[in-house]
């Protein structure tokens, strides 16, 4: 039977034990052994339960590389690999958002000043394997907690706008009495270009006249980040 892209078959190995063995060591706090095609494989079994999905898993990381870029792959590119339906699709995706929610819990309830690794832990996990270029502002109150975390634009895979006027005019409304700028580059590159800085100077110059910090721009890439003011750039 079909259903979507997604096939339900009876298959030696789905009736062999395997699933079985690979459930016993999640259960048994196994998991520095599963490799990343285990991982994928069980979450895929858990939405297409009558097929092996040993070699869809296996297809899956060959074609993203590996577990993080999977999970934060595009939905609808996901949706378009062969044997993927919207099912299997959310059964990945729930286990990014899962992850996400999991490590912004001390982002959400400290200070953000305070809990600043814990920041670059989430941004990274979220912004890392992007394939297009997302521009975020984090709002912050007099206590340096979070506020809103305001998604501004969303770009192409070297490009995003982000306004002056908009951001400033965002904290006016929510009250921030500061904020963090952060964007991704997709290239995995994290070195500002000379537009980063030029937009990040016009930022601060108009949140200063109204007593709006900027506490810094982080820019992420896969082989790490930037932060302007560790760098002096604010």
């Amino acid at each position: 039977m079909v259903i979507g892209h997604e096939t339900q078959l009876d298959s030696p190995h789905y009736r062999g034990g395997h699933r079985a063995r690979l459930r016993h060591r999640i259960l048994t706090g196994q998991p520095d052994g599963l490799h990343d095609h285990e991982l994928v494989e069980y979450l895929l079994a858990l939405a297409i339960p009558r097929r092996d999905t040993k070699p869809l898993a296996k297809q899956l990381i060959e074609e993203f590389g590996n577990f993080s870029t999977l999970l934060t792959g595009d939905s609808d590119r996901l949706r378009n690999f062969p044997g993927l339906g919207e099912t299997s699709v959310a059964a990945l995706k729930v286990v990014q958002i899962a992850a996400l929610r999991l490590i912004s819990e001390p982002v959400r309830q400290q200070p953000i000043l305070s809990s600043w690794q814990a920041l670059l832990d989430y941004l990274r996990a979220d912004m890392a394997h992007l394939v297009h270029e997302r521009v975020r502002v984090l709002h912050l109150d007099s206590k340096n907690r979070l506020i809103r975390d305001e998604l501004v634009s969303e770009g192409s895979v070297d490009q995003a706008a982000i306004y002056t006027r908009e951001v400033i005019r965002r904290a006016l409304v929510l009250g921030s009495t500061a904020i963090i700028l952060v964007h991704n580059h997709p290239s995995g590159d994290s070195s500002p270009s000379r537009q980063d800085i030029a937009i990040t100077k016009n930022i601060c110059d108009a949140g200063r006249t109204l007593d709006i910090a900027v506490h810094d721009h982080i820019i992420i890439g896969k082989n790490g980040h930037t932060s302007f003011r560790s760098r002096g750039l604010i």
